[in-house]
């Protein structure tokens, strides 16, 4: 080896050492160099996985595959029915078009995925179709529940276009419009946050990564990734946080008081105890899906953050609550001794990558994990998450 050539690969080694020496554990990381495409939730290796798997009859993807072509989202007469305005109060009353948008999106995948799987153009084409239907027609989200509206649709809307925009080797000669749709429609309503709930905010920044993705926009994926770093620490505690839960700044959250009567007046906090464990598990597990659908879009572009405290607390947060949804009772300092359950499909994205790519025992999670399989729908914003990750290695 000439010395040049040692030289440049010094050079090289200790480039990557100070890179990885700049980015600290607590750090909000930064947009990639170049995005990987396929990237939001899902990557290319986890769908030719995926492809493979259901194509040996393998389970436990073959029976999610099934599940998920058996469904309403895969129907290929299925019609779109989009809006201009798309009107959502409070739990979605009144319903404008909030049902229709985000089911339309989830549809949107789910053929983008059915595609992929079985390379039939006809679900690429119904893809395409329910994405133009909307960038065609839609303007604006308004009413109360405007911005997780906007949220769960705008998480599901480019899991679609990824897939398609880079896969499907047929035309979408539309795409340029719906990008502009999710850049002018969906990303201003959601990338400054909206200090609400939780739950809340994480699904709009999940939908925020997403669409940042899509659109390469790094300046709004460095901007909604410092965000997301931000509420995921204000959503799970860890007993490393000290004797009460991190807060985010701008709620203004500074006394004891203030924090407990936040976290729906529990006083008692340990290792995976969510802001909204005491509301119920069903938001719970929406703010855990989304803190998991970040940190594998974050893995796909290249910066893992399940090494991080993300990690940490989606592990103990899954963990956590897996252990009452599978029937342990609830002890008298938590919540009062009563809990409302329903954690939904949730935990698929973060056993597979903490349990079996890094390795932590999880066995509540597993068996819940399990129990759910084949998981379907939420009909928000997730959706077939065995056969995307369970047990996925890529």
């Amino acid at each position: 080896m000439h010395r040049t050539d040692r030289t440049v690969l010094l050079a090289a080694a200790v480039a990557l050492v100070a890179g990885a020496l700049a980015w600290p554990a607590d750090a909000a990381p930064s947009a990639p160099a170049a995005f990987v495409h396929p990237g939001v939730v899902v990557s290319k290796g986890q769908l030719d996985f995926t492809r493979s798997e259901v194509d040996a009859g393998a389970q436990p993807w073959k029976g999610a595959f099934d599940r998920m072509m058996t469904s309403k989202y895969a129907d290929l007469n299925r019609m779109p029915k989009p809006r201009a305005v798309v009107e959502c109060g409070s739990y979605s009353n009144p319903d404008h078009g909030c049902t229709d948008e985000r089911e339309d999106a989830i549809a949107a995948y789910t053929q983008a995925l059915a595609w992929y799987i079985t390379r039939d153009e006809r679900h690429a084409r119904k893809a395409i179709e329910l994405m133009d239907a909307w960038s065609a027609v839609i303007r604006d989200h308004t009413d109360s529940n405007a911005p997780l509206q906007t949220g769960w649709a705008g998480s599901s809307w480019p899991r679609a276009a990824e897939i398609i925009k880079y896969t499907y080797t047929g035309t979408w000669a539309n795409s340029g419009r719906f990008a502009t749709m999710l850049r002018t429609v969906y990303l201003p309503e959601i990338v400054n946050g909206s200090n609400s709930n939780g739950n809340w905010e994480l699904s709009m920044t999940e939908a925020a990564v997403g669409i940042s993705v899509f659109l390469e926009d790094k300046a709004s994926y460095d901007k909604a990734m410092a965000r997301f770093r931000t509420r995921t620490a204000a959503y799970v505690y860890l007993t490393s946080d000290g004797a009460l839960p991190k807060t985010v700044p701008s709620q203004n959250l500074n006394t004891r008081e203030k924090i407990v009567t936040y976290w729906q007046g529990q006083s008692t906090f340990v290792n995976g105890l969510s802001q909204e464990t005491c509301r119920d598990f069903t938001h719970t597990g929406y703010g855990l899906s989304a803190i998991s659908h970040v940190a594998e879009t974050s893995r796909i572009q290249g910066q893992d953050l399940y090494a991080t405290d993300v990690g940490e607390r989606l592990r103990h947060g899954l963990g956590f609550h897996a252990r009452y949804q599978l029937g342990a009772g609830a002890e008298g300092w938590l919540c009062g001794g009563s809990l409302k359950l329903g954690l939904g499909p949730v935990s698929e994205v973060g056993h597979n990558a903490l349990a079996n790519r890094i390795g932590h025992a999880m066995t509540n999670t597993a068996t819940l994990t399990q129990r759910n399989r084949p998981a379907g729908s939420n009909n928000l914003f997730v959706a077939w998450e065995t056969l995307t990750h369970g047990d996925n290695p890529a």
